[in-house]
């Protein structure tokens, strides 16, 4: 699908990375991952053609189709959702038009003898079969199930895109891209703005997809989970191996391991050689000899170890003073946004070291309790914080909140107070800001540079309770794991939101799962709350499941239940059977009208009110699952 060879790209005369080999076939899925800065991002914008390469070839196979999930995207305003993500069909979108043109003029036109009226049958049949290739008789459903997945409810379909926000954006953007069934998907931190419901089911989408992936990620568990192949880009080289992320770590590590081995041997035999050379030249007879091994000496190829980048940040959060045993106390709380409720009822108490986890899908209001905690915005209800309480907060947009014109180190010493100024210079040096690093202005910080930086300048004030909202987006993964060594340590009260299963690994002892203005505690980590939360799915799924069966009930239940119930059993149980009599009915006919179609759309389409009727049997169903959906919940109540 695409050859790669001897890439480089530069900026300001110096080599970004240079000397980069690979190919991608159909089926590579590409974990593409480095530090910040290593020049992943520039990869993909070089494969999407986005920018020039410096140097180098790259061969792609005919007609191969690219889709590419830029960090940067801009909306056409005033489009739903469902009309922005139909921009993925952009021929089918076409022929509809012309379908529907075509089908308005054979309805009003009476000259059924003329060359244009035989003409306008040929096109209808070219560009019916067309759309039917494109898939044109599913895409729309195949759009609402992929919205679905990436988190949208079907209640926002019609919603316009500007009522919301960068993160949700992107979701649309990548189901566009999902959509459009490309040979080659390049993905930019695909799951930064997304739950960790949204990732498993793009994990789930991703193993199957049939083209080949490239994607940077900073997330080890979705890497895993979907990729199968890893390139590293470290120090302007690539490293490759056909192997998931984890496994290309133990197997880089067995490698350079050998080279170590191998360079130590060569290195002991250069310095037997080097003895005898110079013992050989002191003598006349031996000056031959010598000047043999000199020469075979400089025909020996030096082993070379793969250099490693190793620099890190250096974190340690302390504890400012100790608080008392309650830090925060909740009740009744409740927020809402106009007319959307957000939080309700809400009670909690959050003792001293407790080890928090908020997590649940966004929009639920994970980031609006933190908010809440710090006093950040009004809310409903009663917050207390207890005795000694010192917060620390780190918002899920901080590093927007640095002043994009002012230098790293002004920035610091801004926020710095006289017992920590001359420490500032020392601080950055463990977030990896020295020399002239220090100079930078903002606005030409990376993503996780400027992460770096808002980290580096929280520890200027005391805590000793640690809020912290996505503390790792944009980090890359060397980071990650330096951060999370230095939570581990930390000895207050830390509350963690986040979607980095990975992450919350061995953190959080306890989870909070929010969803639908409810807030449920699971005495468990990570792990126990996602084996949790898949039972409860399972359930959930169940109950919007039609399942054509009765369901019996064994004598036991029914001698444990009053005559009333038994009653009001039998009556549900009625109403479930003749609605699932009906729907089978409706999906039946359905089924013959798309037949119907395929077989002869020409004269199908032209009966009368068949369209009329085909969405009204369609819409008819949906209200029937909806009423099948809310009795078998009572039927369960009364079981």
């Amino acid at each position: 699908m695409l050859n790669v060879h001897n890439l480089s790209v530069s900026f300001a005369g110096s080599d970004l990375f240079s000397g980069v080999t690979f190919k991608l076939n159909k089926g590579d899925r590409i974990g593409l991952i480095g530090k910040n800065g290593a020049g992943k991002s520039t990869l993909l914008k070089v494969l999407s053609k986005d920018i020039e390469t410096t140097g180098g070839t790259m061969a792609f196979d005919k007609e191969v189709r690219i889709g590419f999930l830029r960090q940067d995207i801009d909306f056409v305003e005033g489009r739903t959702i469902l009309e922005e993500a139909y921009q993925a069909f952009a021929e089918i979108k076409q022929l509809e038009g012309k379908l529907e043109v075509i089908n308005h003029e054979l309805v009003t036109r009476t000259d059924y003898e003329s060359e244009y009226y035989h003409d306008l049958m040929v096109n209808l049949n070219e560009f019916s079969h067309r759309y039917e290739l494109l898939g044109g008789y599913n895409y729309q459903g195949n759009t609402e199930k992929i919205l679905q997945g990436l988190g949208f409810q079907r209640e926002d379909f019609d919603k316009l895109t500007d009522t919301f926000s960068g993160g949700w954006r992107m979701r649309i953007e990548l189901a566009k891209l999902l959509l459009q069934d490309n040979d080659i998907l390049l993905l930019d931190e695909p799951t930064n703005h997304l739950d960790i419901e949204s990732i498993i089911w793009l994990e789930n989408f991703l193993k199957v997809y049939s083209g080949a992936i490239v994607l940077v990620s900073h997330d080890k568990m979705f890497l895993d989970n979907v990729t199968n192949r890893t390139i590293e880009i470290s120090l302007g080289k690539i490293y490759d191996y056909k192997k998931p992320y984890s496994q290309f770590l133990l197997l880089r590590g067995e490698i350079k391991e050998k080279q170590l081995q191998a360079q130590k041997n060569q290195d002991k035999e250069i310095k037997a050689t080097q003895v005898l050379i110079d013992k050989f030249r002191a003598k006349a007879n031996k000056a031959t000899m010598a000047q043999s091994l000199i020469k075979r000496l400089d025909k020996v190829e030096r082993i070379e170890v793969d250099d490693d980048d190793n620099a890190v940040m250096n974190v340690k959060f302390q504890i400012s003073k100790e608080p008392g045993k309650i830090v925060i106390e909740a009740e009744n709380l409740s927020k809402s946004y106009g007319k959307k409720h957000v939080l309700e009822d809400v009670d909690l108490l959050i003792e001293r070291n407790s080890k928090i986890a908020f997590v649940g899908q966004n929009g639920q209001g994970k980031s609006t309790l933190a908010k809440i905690m710090v006093g950040e915005i009004p809310h409903g209800g009663h917050l207390k914080l207890g005795h000694n309480v010192e917060i620390g907060y780190f918002a899920q947009n901080q590093s927007e909140y640095l002043d994009a014109d002012k230098t790293v180190l002004e920035i610091m010493e801004d926020a710095a107070t006289d017992t920590n100024r001359a420490r500032v210079r020392d601080m950055l040096g463990s977030f990896l800001f020295s020399g002239d690093t220090v100079d930078k202005k903002a606005k030409m910080l990376s993503g996780g540079e400027r992460n770096r930086l808002a980290l580096c300048k929280l520890l200027l004030s005391p805590f000793n309770v640690l809020i912290m909202d996505e503390p790792t987006n944009h980090l890359d993964i060397a980071s990650k794991n330096v951060l999370k060594m230095a939570l581990k340590k930390f000895e207050g009260t830390l509350i963690l939101v986040s979607h980095d299963r990975d992450f919350l690994q061995g953190l959080a002892t306890t989870v909070y799962g929010f969803k639908d203005k409810v807030i449920k505690e699971y005495l468990g980590d990570i792990d126990f709350f996602l084996e949790q939360h898949q039972i409860e799915n399972l359930r959930e799924a169940e109950k919007r499941t039609v399942v054509a069966k009765k369901t019996d009930t064994s004598k036991k239940e029914v001698s444990h239940s009053s005559r009333d119930e038994d009653k009001e059993l039998k009556k549900l149980k009625n109403q479930l059977s003749k609605i699932e009599t009906q729907i089978d009915n409706l999906e039946k006919e359905i089924i013959e009208m798309d037949e119907a179609l395929v077989k002869d759309y020409e004269a199908t389409s032209s009966k009368p009110n068949f369209f009329e009727n085909y969405k009204a049997k369609k819409s008819k169903v949906e209200k029937l699952m909806d009423e099948w959906a809310e009795i078998e919940i009572k039927t369960e109540n009364c079981s």
